[in-house]
């Protein structure tokens, strides 16, 4: 460590000339230090060389700053104080790699640069080989619309509920990101179909408006695409089949019940959800699982209503549809006051014509 002690001693020197350029040198010359000895430093020996980074990197121009980011970025026992500083540094030539690349940033840190930072860096941070859902959460909320696709196409990132939802809402006029976010394969499945139908919306709007004379063999062909890709997604998911044998086993055993069902949304069990749905209102699974991953609340109240639903139920189902659309927020008091109004009887025969429209698709 002879070298090391020669470099140590040099640097109160270069500090109290303050001179920026015997600075940047020093700098270089530490790094260099520890570049070549990466992995056989203790823990006692790396603090070391944060503290006399650290304490180095303070003042130095851009263009060092930068260098000497690049060079620890694929350091993997970079010293932490050091790289956490390069991370949260404004400029983007300076954290860009580090954002990247380094495997010495926690979530903490990328979530507090994604939050507080330049749109450059979290597109930089998009770009890492693995994503958490704290961060890919940030990231799709706060990011523009190339971070957004960067994200969603980023094979190693994970997402939460809130981070597909948000993606799903991002993606209903962008046919890049809706793509992006199709190729995912592990999208869970009431996500898909979210996708779908609202993308669908979107497209359809485009065209009828171009062409009104179609629009009504627009919607058909809309409408059946939509229920041949829920058949395919359903057929596909092992998930599904699972939680289908579920639930026939409560219904053939009696013990499927409102209460069940309950649980199954307040749980955020989509895929139980419907199923029970479909079995207590004795509806086509599609259209049970059209109604909660479309946007519109009036089809669940529907749903609900002409199946003798309480509201505490429905409320479950609606805030379980929140999550799947991609709304924040949800006017539990303005559908509360809807679902009191709807009388059965009219929500009964609401249901005998979507019966009929799904006899005419499967027909067509």
């Amino acid at each position: 460590m002879k070298p090391q002690e020669n470099l140590i001693d040099q640097l109160e020197d270069a500090l109290a000339h303050s001179d920026i350029g015997r600075r940047a040198e020093t700098l270089r010359r530490v790094t260099d230090l520890f570049v070549s000895g990466s992995g056989k430093f203790s823990g006692e020996q790396i603090a070391l060389f944060d503290d006399v980074m650290s304490r180095l990197l303070e003042q130095i121009e851009l263009s060092a700053r930068a260098a000497f980011g690049k060079r620890l970025a694929m350091i993997p026992d970079a010293p932490l104080r050091v790289i956490r500083g390069l991370a949260l540094d404004d400029e983007i030539e300076v954290a860009g790699p580090v954002l990247a690349h380094s495997e010495r940033l926690d979530d903490p840190i990328l979530v507090e640069s994604a939050r507080t930072k330049s749109q450059d860096h979290l597109l930089a941070i998009s770009r890492r080989k693995t994503l958490a859902e704290p961060v890919t959460d940030v990231l799709v909320e706060r990011g523009n619309r190339e971070v957004a696709v960067s994200t969603a196409g980023n094979m190693g990132a994970r997402f939460s509920d809130f981070g597909y939802s948000t993606l799903v809402q991002r993606a209903r006029s962008d046919g890049g990101l809706a793509l992006s976010v199709w190729s995912r394969p592990e999208i869970p499945r009431q996500h898909l179909l979210a996708l779908f139908a609202q993308a669908s919306e979107s497209v359809r709007a485009k065209l009828e408006a171009a062409d009104p004379t179609k629009a009504g063999v627009l919607r058909d062909v809309v409408a059946q695409a939509s229920d041949r890709i829920q058949t395919e997604t359903r057929e596909r998911s092992a998930l599904y089949g699972t939680a289908r044998a579920h639930v026939l086993s409560l219904h053939q055993s009696g013990r499927l019940d409102e209460t069940q069902l309950a649980d199954f949304a307040r749980g955020g069990k989509f895929d139980e959800t419907t199923i029970a749905l479909s079995i207590l209102a004795n509806l086509p699974i599609g259209l049970v699982e059209r109604a909660i991953t479309n946007q519109r609340t009036e089809q669940v109240l529907v749903l609900a209503k002409a199946t003798g639903l309480g509201w505490e139920t429905t409320k479950e189902i609606l805030l379980l549809q929140a999550g799947t659309n991609g709304s924040s927020t949800l006017e539990i008091d303005q559908c509360c006051a809807s679902f009191a109004r709807l009388q059965p009887d009219t929500a009964k025969k609401a249901i005998h014509f979507y019966r009929l429209r799904e006899r005419a698709l499967a027909n067509g």
